[in-house]
């Protein structure tokens, strides 16, 4: 299981959220808890956002692995030559 993105012992702050009339109005009047369903929602936008920065990340460092593999030739192919028992004799 991964850790949450946010502090889960924080205490529980009031805000103020702009939302449309009509949707918390069948919200309300279905039972749900719209401070719930808006807490799994921004935790939910949090993941993919910190998802998105992730996989931008890893992009600018294979590009980077790419760059040097261009410049330098293959370091891991160095060393399978280094360590292949074949050569041993």
């Amino acid at each position: 299981m991964q850790n949450p993105p946010y502090d889960l012992a924080a205490r529980k702050r009031t805000i103020s959220l702009t939302l449309n009339s009509d949707l918390y109005a069948k919200v309300r009047a279905a039972g749900m808890n719209a401070s719930c369903i808006a807490e799994a929602a921004l935790v939910q936008a949090l993941k993919a956002r910190d998802a998105e920065v992730l996989r931008a990340e890893i992009r600018e460092d294979m590009k980077a692995l790419a760059d040097y593999i261009a410049e330098h030739d293959d370091p891991a192919a160095e060393l399978r030559e280094m360590f292949d028992p074949s050569d041993a004799t």
